[in-house]
């Protein structure tokens, strides 16, 4: 289901409420304390009732949100921690660990906090949530503010940095449009992480600094890696540019092991207290860094700039690759992993090496996210000044480092104080970092689009870092060999102009739009969803069983706590097939074979989505039921490929005329403009 939100309209007089059937639920009192934010003016939640509130939860974020009212509706902490690891009331004919599968440590902390703070007798479950999840990312912004202050030296750097992030929060965050994301909860403690890592790579820090740094990146770390099941993936990322920086720029080596102990330490606690996450054993960040501190102890003394050093660098490279690609195969053979198939089988046809037609894979290949990045972006990038910015500072940056590199490997000594006179913004270690950090993220965001929320937000701080950092201007110039004005006071002149100037036009163009959009107010409108809702909750059996969508299964859950056949959740095989299974309704089977699936997971209503079955797809091939033809061969998508001739029409269109076979396995009870519910008949009669 699509919520729509529509320019929010006049308040009717009292003559005229009882008209308002159109809505079907009553309107609720604007209460005291609610919030007048960026999220009250988008939605109204202040004038709607808890239902209305719960269907703009989408997809999975539904299902975080249910587990976070489950656990304040349990009679004690430990009881509802109790009934999600061993829960058997969402899915049928399946019992699941939720707090380890769908990484719930949020919603268990919320949830105590919103019960020790006393925070229920002053604000609503919702609200205390919303704030906690827009609170972290008041922290995110404030930790890309002080990296980018960290690198350039200036506040200057840290309010532009904000300015750009605010007027491309379309490709920085998804927090408008999707609350409850893992992402959304764990990117601030990320961002912390990284503003830790860039105070402690820095040549000049002083012991106190460089202690509240070590703690604060060892804090950040593990709760980044408890609260997001993909985050060793970007951690491992994180250790590749520290291995490369370690290999350009050995006064650092010390400190960069002492953040692969961090990188360790994390990695076992997470292990203890995700219930013994066999994932991070054979992570890659385990092998990597276990190789690197291996490599690390075979190391000897060579004196610099030699041949022999030279070679030494070199086999040390190829060891760590070496090992690091072992090591993980080794550890998958000894350790019990469930491995993600489809994640694999998913690459391999993203990257052209393999062809499929299977459902699953080819409807993964058509999400947005999934996908390539649109013109679009770039453009959107490129009209805020960000993206050209970002790509100067990026090559002044790139190609300093690679000056330096080449100065390591001549055997010439780097200087152990820069001065701005210097220009060699490439010797700093935290721009090192930095650069490589940058571009492997950049690579990752030019593949799939669903990356570029990772990768924006270091560009808004890596560009307004350079514009305001006199040292990049420096390092142009000395290239330059600019000689009619002084470098060093052009140098401090620019870095003050350029982001002045920029600040200027961004807020001529963006602030007059910002507040405008902060003006407009808009309301929740979906009423055949809330109509659904409505009548699942009056009148279907608390023990009954839904089947459909994955997505609307998601919003059954939350709103009515109904069980379903499936959730809209990818990091599990069997989920996978089960939705795949159920999508079969949009596909062109006999009413038997969708009968024998629905009872197979023990469904007693089957709910049938409009917009699905008449879908208008914007991509060619892209529609649910275009890809179930092709996996069920009733299509020709390659030439060679026999065409397999359906005798049945498709099943969602052929269930509406109520007709045998039909109405002898499904009965109609409720329809509305989006959706059709049918009761699975237990008694067949095939009389006509």
């Amino acid at each position: 289901p699509t919520v729509e939100l529509r320019q929010r309209k006049k308040p009717k007089s009292s003559e005229n409420k009882d008209s308002t059937k159109e809505e079907k639920i009553n309107v609720t009192s604007i209460p005291e304390r609610a919030p007048r934010s960026y999220h009250e003016r988008k939605f109204w939640f202040s004038n709607r009732q808890e239902l209305e509130r719960e269907i703009t939860f989408q997809g999975d974020s539904a299902i975080y949100y249910s587990y976070y009212k489950d656990m304040l509706k349990a009679p004690s902490f430990e009881r509802g921690v109790y009934e999600l690891t061993h829960n058997n009331k969402t899915i049928s004919l399946k019992t699941i660990n939720a707090v380890q599968q769908m990484s719930l440590y949020p919603e268990l902390i919320a949830s105590v906090l919103y019960q020790a703070t006393g925070s229920n007798e002053i604000i609503e479950p919702v609200y205390f949530y919303i704030g906690i999840v827009f609170g972290l990312q008041g922290i995110y912004v404030t930790a890309l503010f002080v990296t980018s202050w960290l690198m350039s030296g200036t506040w200057l750097a840290g309010m532009l940095t904000v300015a750009w992030f605010i007027i491309n929060r379309v490709d920085t965050t998804r927090i408008e449009y999707s609350i409850p994301l893992r992402e959304n909860w764990a990117l601030p403690y990320f961002a912390c992480q990284v503003a830790a890592l860039t105070g402690y790579l820095k040549s000049n820090l002083n012991t106190y600094g460089e202690r509240f740094c070590y703690l604060l990146m060892s804090a950040s770390t593990y709760t980044f890696m408890m609260i997001w099941e993909y985050s060793h993936y970007l951690l491992f990322l994180q250790a590749i540019s520290l291995f490369l920086l370690d290999s350009f720029s050995l006064e650092q080596s010390d400190k960069v092991h002492e953040v692969y102990k961090i990188y360790v330490f994390s990695l076992f606690l997470g292990y203890l207290l995700q219930f013994e996450n066999s994932a991070l054993l054979v992570s890659p960040l385990l092998s990597l860094v276990a190789a690197l501190m291996f490599a690390k102890c075979l190391q000897l003394n060579v004196k610099k700039g030699t041949f022999v050093a030279k070679i030494m660098k070199v086999i040390n490279f190829y060891l760590v690759c070496t090992l690091t690609v072992t090591l993980n195969i080794i550890m998958k053979m000894f350790v019990p992993y469930k491995e993600n198939g489809h994640m694999l089988k998913f690459l391999e046809v993203k990257f052209g090496l393999n062809m499929t037609k299977n459902f699953t894979m080819n409807w993964l290949l058509c999400q947005e996210s999934l996908q390539a990045p649109s013109q679009d972006f770039f453009l959107r990038l490129t009209q805020s000044s960000l993206l050209p910015f970002y790509i100067l500072v990026l090559i002044i940056c790139f190609f300093s480092m690679m000056q330096v590199i080449f100065r390591r490997f001549n055997g010439k000594s780097l200087k152990e104080t820069l001065t701005l006179e210097d220009g060699r913004i490439g010797e700093r270690p935290e721009i090192i970092f930095h650069v490589i950090h940058t571009i492997l993220f950049g690579s990752l965001a030019m593949i799939m689009e669903g990356l570029k929320y990772l990768w924006t937000p270091y560009v808004c701080m890596l560009a307004a870092f350079g514009v305001c950092s006199p040292e990049l201007w420096m390092t142009l110039f000395k290239w330059l060999r600019l000689r009619t004005i002084h470098p060093v006071l052009l140098a401090l002149i620019l870095s003050m102009a350029v982001p002045t100037i920029i600040g200027l036009s961004l807020w001529k163009e963006f602030f007059p739009r910002l507040m405008t959009e902060l003006t407009e107010l808009q309301e929740f409108y979906d009423p055949d969803t809330v109509e659904l809702m409505t009548w699942i909750k009056r009148q279907a059996p608390v023990a009954a069983v839904f089947a459909g969508s994955p997505q609307l299964m998601g919003a059954i859950k939350l709103c009515t706590g109904w069980m379903v056949t499936s959730l809209p959740l990818y990091n599990d095989d069997d989920l996978l097939k089960r939705n795949e299974n159920i999508y079969q309704i949009y596909s062109k089977r006999s009413a038997e074979d969708i009968y024998k699936i629905l009872t197979s997971y023990k469904a007693n209503y089957l709910i049938v989505e409009d917009a699905i079955c008449n879908e208008v797809g914007t991509m060619r091939g892209c529609r649910v039921k275009d890809l179930l033809d092709v996996a069920n061969g009733h299509v020709v998508c390659e030439e060679g490929d026999k065409l397999t001739y359906s005798k049945y029409g498709r099943f969602c269109h052929e269930v509406k005329i109520n007709y045998s076979p039909y109405v002898n396995y499904f009965t109609r009870v409720y329809w509305n403009r989006s959706y059709f519910v049918y009761k699975i008949n237990t008694v067949i009669s095939f009389q006509s």
